[in-house]
């Protein structure tokens, strides 16, 4: 184990090797203190803040905060870093890399700072955040640009996507149905239309599936489907032949924490390769779909690093994005204020982390989206989430997540609506996915300025889609 010191102002502060130093440089959230990683003050995270600074960036080939031997995600990191991506600014220290990042934002210099996803590693990237302001983290992310594709094309400038989200208790066709063409209306489900499933049973999944994929053939939407239960679900289902778009699984930053969700590198591998060869893409060749969230492994109490020291939420949340990443996904989001207040306990802590998993997940080269939620029990608002999703739409984030009117009846817990993507859209000038506003305005529900319209009499397609909503 390193030590390593400093002293500020008459006091000397010492950091007992990498995990430790991670930690207490990290901007203050709950579920560090509960893991009792955080900083005792904020002098003691500055001066984390300062030797993390100087600390070079080499330091996290050879210094791990998870051990190589006895952890997988540790082993893909670290087996497919890629030096000649990180050449450009290996001989960088934690602090220079921020200048560099900085100076390349604010010369517009998309390519330089997107050229170095694959090699750089997740425990680079979470240290370079923790140096770093909102403002820079929008700036930054900004300048990063993944795109991918499937049957639309998602992360192009100057757009901003979204997951329709028709969740319903009890999985009702008719309810499903009925969110389904509510957030059509709105301009809503370019990114995927997604629904989290009451039960994870093969039966109901695919009986989700052939609805969705009626809807989206029979109208000729340029989107895809995903039902989002466990990846052995979806593997079964696959095998009896359901139209699966997209593979989803949770994923997290350790193996232990993996395992808790009942999934391993090898099955996700398989399931890829499983959905890839139905061919159902046109515009792309991405099929998969990751969720993730600060908090994650810390609640399985899968969140022991080197020496069995708690490694803080952030940096396993980045490990979570190496974990993705080698999957090539379409999508990839941050479930930002759903764990609860125990991790992330105010709206000061849901903006940050939001930003932070932006930011992160975009330098690391995935389609990064964020769910702007929170639960009921939380210290967040809705004025919370209005500025955290301006501020992601100015970083230039891939989508986001809407329900019908801001509560998920069946997850409970508040999210965006669709009229929150419509306001960020018209503020910020951003427009769909562009396959999915061609279609918009062939049917009539956008004109050629981007501007959801009302449901037109001679919309055939869209008031045959309202008749198969009614009960």
């Amino acid at each position: 184990m390193t030590v390593r010191r400093t002293t500020l102002a008459g006091t000397t502060w010492e950091f007992r090797g990498l995990v430790d130093l991670m930690a207490k440089a990290t901007p203050l959230r709950s579920g560090d203190v509960l893991a009792g990683c955080a900083a005792g003050s904020a002098a003691e995270r500055v001066a984390a803040q300062v030797v993390l600074a100087d600390l070079p960036l080499t330091t996290f080939l050879s210094e791990q905060v998870v051990g190589y031997e006895e952890d997988d995600v540790t082993r893909l990191i670290m087996d497919t870093h890629d030096p000649v991506a990180f050449a450009p600014v290996a001989h960088l220290t934690v602090g220079g890399f921020r200048d560099w990042l900085l100076d390349r934002a604010a010369a517009g210099d998309e390519a330089a700072v997107t050229g170095l996803a694959r090699g750089l590693t997740p425990e680079m990237v979470a240290a370079v955040s923790k140096l770093m302001r909102n403002a820079d983290l929008v700036a930054v992310g900004r300048r990063a640009r993944v795109v991918t594709g499937m049957r639309s094309t998602l992360g192009l400038p100057g757009t901003l996507a979204s997951r329709l989200q028709p969740n319903h208790p009890t999985d009702d066709p008719a309810g499903v149905t009925a969110s389904l063409l509510d957030g059509l209306l709105h301009g809503s489900g370019d990114a995927v239309v997604g629904i989290n499933p009451a039960t994870d049973s093969p039966a109901a999944t695919t009986r989700l599936l052939h609805l969705l994929d009626d809807v989206i053939s029979r109208y000729e939407i340029p989107t895809q489907s995903c039902v989002l239960a466990h990846v052995t679900t979806t593997l079964r289902v696959l095998e009896a032949g359901a139209p699966v778009d997209l593979v989803f699984q949770s994923v997290a930053g350790t193996q232990p924490a993996n395992r808790g969700f009942g999934v391993t590198l090898e099955l996700l591998a398989e399931a890829k390769a499983g959905a890839e060869a139905l061919g159902r893409g046109t515009v792309g060749r991405n099929v998969t779909y990751f969720e993730t969230g600060q908090g994650s492994a810390l609640s399985a109490d899968a969140h022991r690093g080197v020496d069995e020291m708690a490694v803080d939420q952030q940096t396993l949340e980045c490990r979570a994005y190496g974990v993705a990443r080698h999957f090539d996904p379409l999508l990839v989001n941050t479930v930002v204020g759903f764990i609860g207040p125990e991790y992330l306990y105010d709206g000061k802590q849901v903006v940050r982390a939001g930003l932070e998993d932006h930011f992160c997940g975009k330098l690391l080269g995935l389609p990064m989206g964020v769910d702007v939620c929170y639960t009921n029990h939380t210290d967040v608002d809705g004025d919370d989430t209005d500025a955290l999703l301006l501020l992601l739409g100015a970083a230039g984030c891939s989508f986001v997540i809407a329900v019908p009117g801001s509560d998920d009846v069946m997850l409970h817990y508040q999210s965006l609506s669709f009229q929150d993507v419509l306001t960020a859209r018209q503020v910020l000038g951003l427009r769909p996915a562009p396959e999915f506003e061609a279609w918009l305005r062939r049917t009539g529900l956008m004109d050629d300025a981007g501007h959801v319209l009302p449901l037109p009499a001679d919309a055939p397609a869209a008031r045959a889609l309202l008749a198969s909503a009614a009960p």
